[in-house]
């Protein structure tokens, strides 16, 4: 397999730095620093522009806050009650219960990670990732194999189609507030991003199951995905935050440069965007 470096990955972050759904997204605690609508906003009152100012104190007193361009936070629309992402290709998208990817989203640089999946060398859509987030997929893996860490692709890129199907099964069974526990409505899938890949290992028989953070891959992937530019996307005791149990196979692709502070701070990608500064 032909290495790739990661050099040119992390460079471009360092130079740059739902209502009308459910009860259950409605009820979803999130206030993350994302969703530029266009409309106009008016003049803020003496006490707001007084808590701005003390907001601009604080962030004067803590250098270290890391700052991040405005093209990577969500360029957001509002269309049929819903808040959909303009700016899918975004590398940092927030997809979440909040922010949608449009119905009729496909990336265009979808490409077939050269690594081992649980179901074998079958060409089908679960296979891809976009083309950026494959590369330090394979460069991740083929670094987990050099330590004694067996690991395996179980599924990537997921149609707006194929998700629907997939909510609707588990809605069936459970209900539509549990089943959104579980599994993301339509397009509000990470999946359909191309940007999240579900991993796990022979020594949990290839299943997506919490016991998996448990073992020693899990525990690897944990501690190491961020040199590679990937996050546990819905880690434990955030649960309130990412409106999603506890998945350690769930894996998101965010660059080097965010992966090392969400990891370094123990932040999930809610939590990161509340944190930067926009620049």
């Amino acid at each position: 397999m032909k290495k790739r470096t990661l050099v040119a990955a992390s460079a471009i972050l360092l130079l740059s730095g739902c209502s009308g759904l459910s009860p259950l997204i409605d009820k979803m605690p999130f206030s993350s620093n994302q969703g530029n609508h266009s409309s106009e906003e008016s003049s803020p009152s003496k006490d707001e522009a007084k808590e701005n100012e003390e907001k601009t104190d604080i962030i004067e007193e803590q250098p270290n806050v890391p700052t991040l361009q405005s093209h990577y936070f969500n360029e957001i629309k509002e269309v049929n009650g819903l808040n959909v992402i303009q700016n899918p290709l975004n590398v940092l998208a927030l997809v979440n219960k909040e922010f949608a990817l449009p119905n009729d989203y496909i990336p265009e640089d979808l490409e077939r990670p050269n690594v081992p999946f649980s179901f074998g060398d079958l060409d089908i859509e679960k296979s891809y990732l976009r083309k950026e987030a494959a590369e330090h997929l394979e460069i991740l893996f083929e670094q987990a194999k050099n330590e004694g860490i067996d690991l395996f692709a179980v599924s990537g890129y997921r149609s707006y189609e194929r998700q629907e199907g997939l909510f609707a099964a588990k809605e069936n069974q459970v209900g539509r507030e549990e089943a959104a526990q579980v599994v993301a409505i339509p397009g509000f899938s990470e999946h359909q991003s191309g940007l999240a890949m579900d991993i796990s290992s022979p020594s949990v028989g290839y299943q997506l199951i919490e016991e998996y953070g448990e073992t020693i891959e899990g525990q690897w992937l944990a501690e190491n995905a961020h040199k590679f530019g990937f996050i546990l996307r819905y880690p434990k005791g955030k649960e309130s935050i990412t409106g999603y149990q506890y998945e350690p196979w769930h894996y998101r692709y965010v660059g080097i440069e965010a992966a090392t502070v969400i990891h370094e701070k123990n932040l999930t990608l809610e939590e990161y965007f509340n944190l930067v500064e926009k620049i």
